[in-house]
């Protein structure tokens, strides 16, 4: 189980942020050394709980969350995909994954309206930003969640992210590669050094689709690796970011053109991950939302001429 998980399930008096905060200072331990949101933990491992302010004994005591039938339906009308094991939504951008400082309405906690009688309700095994959308995947069971989040991990699952950026970057494929690390102090991604504290490596490929002249460029993004904000730092570091981006678009002086809506233009646009529990792959595809929309009609993209299996540049 997931170290965040754990401490849901023992603390759930306990917010996302404040366990972050927890652990990035090193205050939680597991067996001695430090620890990370996503480590795993296992029977017999001993973690180390800072006082909390949280009596892990009133658990039982609480009054139920409130269940909202409006969640319920927000969800069912977010389904792309559904079976027995899991549900792929279409996540709205502008909709937290999880929950944070400030944030009260996520998918996570929308999830708790298909708890069933044992509290035990869909589980999230990986993680769109705020204002991303498109595909997020749902898991309807402990071992359907285990599979999927193994597949991540193992990066057998493959992701495409189509995004709109400043400027058309050359070569129109390519790889970005390179160490990765959370700015002291803020909330932005940094490109480090290897060997940096805290550097993790992150690979995405890229391929321009389409471009508008030479100041617009539809790309698609293959991220090999998974980490925070990969994609949008990535393209700013290339010259080349994302529209609508309030943290990575820093260019100077620079307009957005008319009838565009400073959104984030990046899109989970298409997901393809081996099935937990039968065989086979599942590939799902996610529509451009309005906003994007609004910019392809704009710009003249048409998506019926794109298939990413034969376009996009290969890993």
């Amino acid at each position: 189980m997931r170290l965040d998980r754990w401490f849901k399930s023992h603390f759930p008096g306990l917010g996302f942020g404040q366990l972050q905060k927890l652990v990035r200072t090193g205050q939680v331990r597991v067996d001695g050394g430090r620890a990370k949101t996503d480590t795993r933990v296992a029977a017999g491992q001993k973690i180390r709980i800072p006082p909390l302010g949280v009596d892990p004994k009133k658990i039982e005591k609480q009054a139920p969350k409130k269940v909202s039938n409006d969640d319920r339906s927000a969800i069912e009308a977010m389904v792309l995909y559904e079976d027995k094991d899991l549900m792929v939504l279409n996540k709205p951008a502008g909709l937290a994954v999880q929950g944070g400082s400030g944030t009260t309405r996520h998918i996570d906690g929308m999830l708790n309206a298909f708890a069933d009688k044992s509290g035990d309700k869909p589980r999230l095994v990986h993680r769109l930003d705020k204002d991303t959308a498109g595909c997020l995947i749902v898991a309807k069971s402990r071992k359907s969640a285990q599979a999927l989040t193994k597949a991540f991990r193992s990066r057998s699952a493959r992701k495409v992210y189509w995004a709109l950026v400043k400027g058309v970057p050359k070569p129109r494929q390519g790889k970005i590669s390179t160490y990765l690390a959370k700015e002291e102090g803020g909330e932005k991604m940094a490109i480090v050094r290897h060997g940096e504290d805290d550097a993790q490596h992150a690979m995405t490929y890229y391929s321009v689709v389409d471009n508008a002249g030479q100041n617009l460029a539809w790309l698609s993004l293959k991220p090999v690796t998974g980490r925070t904000h990969q994609l949008r730092a990535h393209t700013a570091h290339i010259g080349h970011p994302i529209l609508g981006d309030p943290k990575y678009f820093d260019i100077e002086n620079w307009e957005l053109p008319g009838g565009m809506q400073k959104k984030l233009h990046l899109l989970a646009r298409r997901i393809i991950i081996p099935h937990p529990t039968r065989s086979g792959k599942l590939d799902v595809t996610a529509p451009l939302p309005p906003h994007m929309q609004q910019s392809w009609n704009l710009l003249g993209f048409d998506t019926s001429d794109y298939d990413p299996e034969d376009d996009e540049a290969e890993v």
